[in-house]
């Protein structure tokens, strides 16, 4: 198994090489899974872990966050990255108790709990606060400051986006992160606008090579894969329900054995 610096290094180095996806496992099994698909990094979902546990987006505590992360990375041996959401109250407290968890990398949004977007500049502090905090924890961190507010406000506010990503930039963000960009055109406009690596979510309509020609470094999931294994386990349970038909539970992936096999 490699160490926590061995990930945090391997991290660090995807982000200055090769474009590459990190999908986002909600469990130890997915973790598992995607981990002997070939996947070379992890990070984890917010909705996807929220509901493993019979809740909806943003219903986790930092505690249970913490013990999640330590699950996932003592079963898997790449590098896994935290949505941390808005720092559960205090960035730099939240990046400490992943790191010890054995995370190399993590996200800090601009959206609150309170269901509105954080004032620019004290976005950016937050930020900085996770910055200073991801430099101390005695591994290499990468650190993402991610803008939601093309994903959640409602307004679409591009040129808002752009400022508050170069502000995080600013405050010491390895990686950026705009959820809810729609169009290449969007994808290229955030990544030329800033230095740093830019995250970005993937879209059913764009395919991987669209996102990469526009210059993202890497490309997450989110809660995506969460929703086709529950909607494949819903469509399955419907048809045993209403039909009688067994066929559907016939059959399992090799991927999945070898997910399972001792390490």
């Amino acid at each position: 198994m490699a160490t926590q610096a061995d990930k945090g290094a391997a991290f660090v180095a995807l982000h200055a090489g090769e474009p590459f996806l990190i999908p986002n496992p909600w469990d130890v099994g997915s973790a598992r899974v995607l981990e002997a698909l070939g996947f070379t990094a992890l990070a984890t979902t917010s909705s996807g872990f929220a509901f493993t546990l019979g809740r909806r987006d943003g219903g986790a505590t930092l505690d249970e966050v913490a013990l999640h992360v330590h699950a996932i990375a003592d079963a898997t041996s790449i590098p896994l990255s935290v949505d941390l959401e808005d720092g559960h109250g205090d960035p730099a407290a939240a990046i400490r108790r992943v790191a010890e968890a054995g995370a190399v990398g993590g996200s800090i949004e601009d959206w609150n709990a309170e269901g509105g977007t954080y004032e620019i500049s004290e976005a950016a502090d937050r930020v900085a606060a996770a910055a200073e905090a991801a430099r101390s924890v005695g591994v290499p961190f990468v650190l993402t400051g991610r803008a939601d507010g093309l994903l959640r406000a409602e307004q679409r506010d591009l040129d808002d986006v752009v400022a508050r990503l170069q502000a995080y930039e600013r405050a010491g963000a390895d990686c950026l992160y705009a959820p809810g960009l729609r169009t290449v055109e969007e994808i290229r406009a955030v990544c030329e606008a800033v230095g740093k690596p830019v995250n970005v979510l993937a879209r059913p309509d764009l395919s991987v090579d669209e996102i990469l020609a526009a210059g993202a470094q890497r490309i997450s999931v989110g809660g995506g894969l969460t929703w086709v294994a529950m909607s494949a386990l819903a469509s399955a349970a419907t048809a045993i329900r209403d039909h009688g038909d067994l066929s559907v539970l016939g059959g399992r992936s090799p991927v999945l054995d070898d997910a399972l096999r001792e390490r």
